[in-house]
């Protein structure tokens, strides 16, 4: 019933609070209070930097790049997150899912790129950039392009191949923390060095076992921060050049030089991009869950359009492949923070941190064995969430298990037996000079041949 005109001083009770109000917002779209929004995005910020950062490390710990080299690729690494999270939990036009996730750099991309990088130049160095960041340009406009699409193409990527994809991604990768572990030594390791690991280790194992919840996400950073202060007390650890870093930094296009286009290696890295954009779809599904908002294909689609912006853009700022961090995601089950705009703000502080190169070199001066303790953790975790997938395959099925024992055996075939690789023609080696790679080529193949190709014979039981 409406007022009448003649009672003005006393207006009705406003009705429900407008649409643009937080009340009527799914509590995806609301924004906390200004206080609670910086506590929450730090803690994003701080579950996901370990994980982040660690890529550039072990890539620059593989191509034998300098330092200031590793900085600028921390800095870059962290610059470009901070943009692609924006991407993905702002979004604009058709890109980006519109959810709380935070993107990173994928530890699926690290084995490839070494690949790409020594099969260029056996001894590494800054001049196998430019044809790392081409290949990565290439598979992210892929990625983009693909992404309406890749509903229909999903069923090529069955748990069987996933799972033998993530298994032999994890034991493969073990073989790089082991070289960390042991501070690349070719005979006996010192004895330091496999205490500092040690260490970092069992402070790893104790966060785990002891702490839950957010300090529980926390495990791998403070291991590596007690790890890296332990080995500094020895002085087996500096920051000179912490001391040399400029306060502020900005990483420009290009900064290695112009992209160099190989075929190979951008067919290895489409590769990589398939298999995160199959991981990015259960992270998004995951996510969906969590916030109460149904997944659509729309939802998927915009969500690997960016992914693929987002690693087009690490190719040309001179970082890596970018995909959505289940690390994250989880923060959000354990802390039930649905907004959005948490990460958000997150990914703001990952731009401001990218642009502090002294922040790099703090990073950079992590010890090798103390990062190969924090290697050996994070990617025996990829294994086992291959083992996971793998426990939802009927590996009873012949198929299924000729899928799996062959692929993981040539995988690990050649992480053993790397000189398999210089058999090969030039443009082949990149296929065979990473067990990722050699792996997960044999999978997919294998899964059309048994599945998809000509008559399929009924399993045997």
């Amino acid at each position: 019933m409406s007022t009448p005109a003649s009672a003005p001083a006393t207006p009705p009770t406003p009705p429900v609070a407008p649409a643009t109000s937080n009340a009527q917002k799914h509590p995806v779209d609301q924004v906390p209070p200004a206080g609670k929004l910086v506590v929450l995005s730090v803690q994003h910020l701080l579950a996901f930097y370990a994980g982040a950062v660690v890529v550039p490390l072990l890539i620059a710990g593989q191509l034998n790049l300098d330092a200031k080299t590793t900085i600028h690729l921390i800095n870059a690494d962290l610059f470009t997150c901070g943009i692609a999270t924006l991407i993905q939990s702002v979004g604009f036009w058709k890109v980006g899912v519109r959810l709380p996730i935070i993107q990173g750099v994928t530890t699926t991309a690290v084995a490839p790129i070494v690949a790409i990088g020594l099969a260029v130049n056996s001894d590494g160095g800054v001049g196998v950039l430019p044809a790392i960041y081409g290949s990565i340009i290439i598979s992210g406009i892929f990625t983009f392009l693909a992404a309406p699409y890749f509903a229909k193409f999903i069923r090529f990527f069955p748990p069987v191949v996933i799972g033998t994809v993530l298994a032999t991604m994890g034991l493969t990768l073990l073989s790089v923390a082991a070289n960390d572990f042991t501070n690349y030594s070719e005979g006996t390791p010192e004895t330091k060095d496999l205490a500092y690991a040690g260490l970092t280790l069992a402070i790893i194992i104790v966060m785990q076992r002891f702490f839950k919840g957010f300090l529980g996400t926390l495990s791998i950073l403070v291991g590596l921060v007690i790890g890296t202060a332990v080995a500094f007390g020895f002085g087996d650890a500096g920051f000179d050049d912490v001391g040399t870093s400029d306060w502020v930094g900005f990483t420009t296009p290009f900064y290695f030089g112009a992209p160099e286009f190989v075929l190979t290696g951008a067919i290895s890295m489409i590769i990589v991009m398939l298999i995160t954009m199959v991981e990015s779809t259960g992270d998004v599904f995951a996510a969906g869950e969590i916030v109460g908002r149904r997944t659509t294909k729309d939802d998927i689609a915009r969500a690997l359009r960016a992914d693929g912006l987002s690693t087009t853009l690490g190719g040309v700022m001179n970082s890596f492949p970018y995909t959505c961090f289940a690390q994250n995601v989880g923060l959000v089950r354990m802390t039930r923070v649905r907004s959005r705009w948490v990460v958000a703000a997150a990914g703001v502080l990952m731009i401001v941190i990218g642009l502090i190169p002294k922040a790099g070199a703090v990073v950079s001066a992590i010890p090798s064995p103390v990062l190969g303790a924090a290697s050996l953790a994070l990617f025996a975790n990829v294994a086992l969430v291959g083992i996971q997938t793998l426990g939802k395959v009927d590996l009873t099925d012949t198929r299924n298990a000729t899928i799996l024992t062959i692929s993981m055996g040539l995988g690990m075939l050649v992480t053993f037996k790397p000189g398999i690789a210089e058999v090969f023609p030039d443009w082949a080696q990149v296929f065979f000079a990473s067990g990722v790679t050699t792996g997960s080529i044999a999978a997919i193949v294998l899964n059309l041949l048994f599945f998809h190709v000509g008559r399929r014979p009924s399993p045997d039981v």
